[in-house]
């Protein structure tokens, strides 16, 4: 057995970002930019009102009570075409382009209006609650780097950066393999010595959340053949990786290490000191990666998340490097064997900001009950000593809190 974080490394060791396409911008989200976001136009395009009230000169309102003349009105997307005047005022509305010859904001709760007399009773200094133009970005600006993944923010600012199409990383398109005779899909008859397959639905998942395109090739049995004719789907669909689901342990009916060796697989490793999802298998087929995870249900979403997640961030050129948090341990753990440990836990946070974090009472890896409760991981190094409340500990988060 392999260190885990060895392991990674030689998955991840050669791992080049796929090719870039074009894209429009209302199908971008949680995509990866592979070129910069470059404005196109400056942002605002005009110095605009940041208030309602009047347009006026601050020189006009610089002792109170001032009488102004309202001479028209400025609003969002219609300005007020002529000029501003001595003693004039123009009401004018948030957003709206501030009009020539006005130089400050007088707000409407400092004026009152009578006709078409506005009278100021505060005086306003010149400049205020006007937005210049440009204070945003100007055009030419760089406004994201590539490598940056498209999230609501980012897909905001690239459309007021006048981008209707932007060039990202191509999905990795991940097919999927779920193997063993026991296995039937949800809602299908089966035997009473039959069980339900959901690895494949939480790992379509994970790939999704990763920026990934899931192809789910089904379920095949317990024979090479079966396995071996799924794997060549797979290379036909041109998957950028291949996961496998089952089979991957040592026993009479665990065949995908022999499927693999059949079609040639170039295994990086196979066995990882880890706890869950030790029987993990992982090379190369042709340009695809190959993950062959455990069937055990938590073994396969833990490998999943440990090694599948950082190997999709490769393949969009985004970070590998998994975030440990620091938290305080709210429980009792046992000294650890010599096998990376991943303890499901809930983390929260305390009163004074602290994250706490308490192990689940039940580890066995075949509950997915428990796994769907926990929202983290508690990474417990090989031959770590007994831990009690109050000491410190690193996690992995899976999922927010509360």
């Amino acid at each position: 057995m392999i260190p885990v974080a060895e392991a990674l490394e030689r998955l991840l060791g050669g791992v080049e970002p796929l090719e870039s396409e074009a894209v429009e911008l209302h199908s971008a989200g949680n995509r990866v930019l592979s070129a910069p976001i470059l404005a196109s136009r400056t942002h605002p395009p005009f110095d605009a009102s940041a208030m309602d009230g009047y347009a006026v000169r601050a020189v006009d309102i610089d002792r109170v009570p001032a009488r102004l003349t309202v001479i028209g009105e400025s609003a969002a997307g219609r300005r007020f075409a002529g000029s501003l005047g001595d003693g004039e005022a123009v009401r004018i509305f948030t957003g709206a382009p501030v009009p020539q010859g006005a130089d400050t904001i007088l707000i409407q709760e400092n004026a009152k209006r009578e006709g078409d007399v506005v009278t100021a009773v505060e005086t306003v200094a010149a400049g205020r609650h006007i937005r210049k133009a440009g204070l945003d970005f100007h055009s030419g600006d760089v406004l994201l780097e590539a490598g940056r993944r498209i999230d609501p923010q980012a897909l905001a600012l690239i459309a007021a950066a006048d981008a209707d199409r932007v060039r990202v990383v191509r999905r990795p398109r991940v097919a999927i393999i779920a193997t063993g005779d026991e296995l039937v899909q949800p809602g299908a008859s089966r035997t009473d010595d039959q069980i339900i397959a959901s690895n494949s639905f939480g790992v379509a998942q994970i790939v999704r959340d990763s920026g990934g395109e899931a192809i789910d090739l089904g379920i095949v049995g317990d024979d090479l053949e079966s396995i071996g004719f799924a794997l060549d789907r797979a290379v036909a669909q041109t998957s950028d990786v291949i996961v496998t689901l089952g089979g991957a342990s040592v026993g009479d009916h665990d065949l995908t290490a022999k499927a693999f060796a059949a079609k040639g697989v170039d295994l990086a490793f196979w066995k990882i000191a880890m706890r869950p999802g030790k029987p993990l298998m992982a090379g190369r087929l042709g340009r695809a990666s190959v993950l062959g995870l455990p069937g055990n249900p938590v073994s396969a979403m833990v490998c999943a998340d440990l090694f599948l997640r950082p190997l999709l961030a490769a393949l969009q050129g985004l970070p590998t490097d998994q975030h440990l948090p620091k938290a305080v341990l709210d429980g009792v753990l046992a000294e650890n064997d010599r096998r990376q440990d991943y303890v499901r836990a809930i983390a929260r946070l305390d009163e004074e900001g602290d994250l706490i974090v308490s192990p689940l009472a039940m580890q066995d890896s075949s509950m997915l009950r428990i796994l769907a409760r926990a929202n983290c991981l508690i990474v417990r190094a090989p031959y770590a000593p007994a831990q009690r409340s109050g000491d410190p500990c690193r996690i992995l988060m899976l999922r927010p809190m509360g």
